[in-house]
């Protein structure tokens, strides 16, 4: 590719040097303003920033990432005993490799094209750029001999890139969304070189085996290699070992954190200023026209203009974070369900009390746990979703075995999460009947169900995803 750099160029023209790397489309530290003016970093929210911190500081790791900020480079510097390695992108590459290929292209493809994916010869131009720009600093920071975590969709070409630059690392890949079936998977015009870029890693994680299976299916039809189980042999002889990895939530913090008196005494006035409601239903998701907030929403209103469920007795909080506002499809969302809010509430509700609560804002940490803390019903309806890990934050934040949840079988957490009250959210009755049996269930009933989430949730956490991924990623792997 004209601009690329050899593995000598790009080796040591850096004083950073890590033997343990994460690769990222984001940062782990968000940039604040403080009051006196000066700029300040903290640490972002987030699971993955929660699971990796430990193996960073042990290792003295650095993380590689765009700082959130175009048309700016940075140097590297230090925050809480990790190296912060900022990639610069540019307005334009922005809007091309980020809102383009991978929000418009590789996000709609990959969640079984709820929204029509477009195809821009110009949007992968700029993916391959960024890929190749985000390799070649890892390169530049890894010690002889390190491993290197790339995570997500966004750099998917990263792994072989950096094997082309650095063949001594251990190399691993995540990839946080759906991977698709291969009918889905092969409008992809450039179907083949995402295929490859991931063969460059050692190991390749999914959410579950199902994807695993739709990848190695993948390469066995449509490229010259050997599949054998999870494995795949390329004609170098290099080996990748395709593999689930469900990710999951520091759970135990998500507990102690519902717990504390300040949160505890704001999940109270939650439910006071809601009118202290018999049943608080719950929703809360990215804007995003995989999440199904519509058809939820539609669901409940139609309850209650029935008289299924009390407006008086019942109320339905949405959270919606605004998400990507700068592409079409999603201005347009917004629009519907601001509409479908207005409707449902001008037809159901009474002056001083709405049946339903739409949020359209983002909210802290300790917010959301009060909010889970206060809630009756979680009502979590993917129309498709990698894992969806508010479904496991609501269980962790539950004061005991009390509160149901009511979870799209479309979402990865579905797989675990088997005591659920399961719906199908393209089924308008079946949610709505689902929702009534987990709002007028037993509560013995419920109990059972949530005392096998809870047990889930709490023994399987973030970080033993995270050393299931790395152990598995530093064993020694033959060919069988």
């Amino acid at each position: 590719m004209a601009g690329t750099r050899t593995r000598a160029q790009v080796e040591r023209d850096t004083e950073v040097s890590a033997s343990f790397v994460v690769v990222a489309n984001r940062l782990p530290v968000d940039r604040v303003v403080t009051d006196d003016g000066s700029v300040a970093w903290r640490t972002s929210p987030g699971g993955l920033v929660t699971a990796l911190e430990p193996v960073m500081k042990k290792n003295e790791g650095a993380w590689v990432g765009w700082h959130g900020a175009p048309d700016e480079t940075l140097d590297p510097f230090e925050d809480g005993g990790i190296t912060i390695v900022p990639v610069p992108l540019s307005t334009n590459e922005v809007a091309e490799y980020y809102e383009g290929f991978s929000n418009a292209t590789l996000w709609p493809l990959y969640h079984d094209v709820v929204a029509p994916p477009a195809f821009h010869r110009e949007w992968w131009d700029a993916y391959v750029r960024v890929n190749r720009r985000f390799a070649e600093r890892a390169a530049q920071v890894s010690d002889t001999g390190a491993t290197v975590w790339v995570q997500d969709y966004q750099l998917q070409l990263v792994p072989q890139m950096l094997r082309e630059l650095r063949p001594d690392l251990r190399i691993g890949f995540f990839l946080h969304i759906p991977f698709p079936p291969v009918e889905l998977f092969q409008q992809l015009p450039w179907r083949r070189q995402i295929s490859e870029g991931l063969l460059g890693a050692d190991l390749i994680g999914f959410q579950l085996p199902g994807a695993a299976q739709n990848f190695l299916r993948l390469v066995r039809q449509r490229l010259s290699v050997q599949v054998r189980r999870d494995r795949v042999t390329l004609p170098d002889g290099h080996v990748a070992r395709a593999k689930a990895y469900p990710i999951s939530i520091d759970s135990r913090g998500f507990h102690d954190l519902a717990r504390t008196p300040e949160v505890t005494a704001r999940s109270h006035e939650i439910r006071r200023d809601l009118g202290s409601p018999k049943v608080m239903f719950l929703g809360v998701d990215r804007l995003d026209y995989t999440k199904g907030i519509k058809q939820r929403l539609r669901a409940f209103g139609e309850l209650v203009a029935e008289g299924r469920l009390d407006p008086d007795e019942v109320v339905f909080v949405q959270v919606a974070t605004p998400s990507r506002e700068r592409v079409e499809e999603y201005r347009h969302l917004r629009d519907e369900i601001d509409m479908l809010v207005g409707r449902i509430n001008g037809e159901a509700g009474r002056i001083g009390r709405s049946p339903l609560v739409y949020l359209h804002a983002s909210f802290p940490r300790e917010e959301m746990a009060a909010m889970y803390s206060a809630a009756d019903v979680m009502v979590v309806t993917p129309l498709r979703d990698g894992m969806n890990l508010v479904a496991k934050e609501f269980v962790a934040c539950r004061d005991g075995d009390n509160g149901a949840l009511v979870l799209s079988e479309f979402a990865g957490a579905a797989y675990e999460l088997k005591q659920a009250y399961k719906i199908n959210p393209y089924d308008i009755n079946d949610i709505k009947s689902t929702l009534e049996l987990a709002a007028n269930d037993s509560e013995a009933n419920k109990a059972r169900r949530m005392r096998t989430l809870r047990k889930q949730v709490f023994d399987n956490d973030i970080s033993h995803w995270a050393d299931s991924f790395l152990s598995d990623l530093d064993a020694e792997v033959s060919p069988e």
